[in-house]
């Protein structure tokens, strides 16, 4: 269902549907679109600052290596995958996202704008899954994994997502990571217990980029390194 305000000061709705994990809807509002989850706010196109810093961090964190593959958990409203593909380094770019809807705005829909060029990119690749069951099963080992699939460990977009930061769910990921390979968390608030989960998981290197925000706590980033 469509709705409309020719004013653009309430939110215009483009597409609401029922998922696996409940209603996802994508909307418009002043200029920008965002996307709504059972309906908690998760992201606009306003700015994507620190979603594109979740990418380069993770880059610049890694050790000098050709070619590095990284793996995105989440392709939200399509910054952090703009991003990736516009950095030649990277040899191999795959993005999971479970959410059908999310994965045709991007195709056909309003969001192709922001990562129509990323998509058609070869190195590219979109992976319709579950990020936690595309860990724990595929056997594919990454030199970077980018996470923005909650505003943050600590809120969490349905209750199952809370398995991705346990132990379990964070020894999966140091898992499907190299040797030397970096894991980096987006967050809406820096936590320092989960820098404590990170290293009580068996990651090194353990350490936390604040992004600014107009107002309010920071985002920020969370970096840890397979050490071993």
């Amino acid at each position: 269902m469509i709705t409309s305000d020719a004013s653009g000061e309430r939110p215009v709705v483009l597409d609401r549907r029922e998922g696996p994990h409940g209603e996802v809807v994508l909307r418009r509002h002043r200029g920008l679109f965002q996307i709504i989850a059972n309906g908690c706010f998760l992201m606009d196109t306003s700015d994507g600052r620190s979603e594109r810093l979740l990418v380069r961090a993770a880059l610049d964190a890694l050790d000098d290596r050709g070619s590095p593959s990284v793996l995105i958990g989440g392709l939200g409203v399509g910054f952090s995958l703009a991003e990736a593909a516009a950095e030649p380094r990277w040899g191999l770019i795959r993005v999971a996202e479970r959410e059908e809807a999310v994965i045709d705005w991007h195709r056909t829909g309003p969001l192709s704008a922001i990562t129509s060029a990323a998509l058609a990119d070869p190195r590219t690749g979109l992976l319709r899954t579950d990020l936690l069951a595309h860990l724990r099963a595929s056997g594919t080992r990454y030199d970077a994994l980018c996470l923005d699939i909650d505003n943050g460990p600590q809120w969490t977009v349905t209750e199952d997502n809370a398995g991705l930061y346990s132990g379990d769910g964070l020894a999966a990921c140091r898992r499907a990571l190299t040797r030397g390979g970096v894991l980096a968390v987006w967050s809406a608030q820096p936590s320092e217990e989960f820098e404590d989960s990170l290293r009580n998981a068996g990651f090194g290197r353990v350490r936390t980029e604040e992004v600014a925000v107009v107002r309010g706590v920071p985002d920020a980033i969370h970096l840890a390194t397979r050490v071993a």
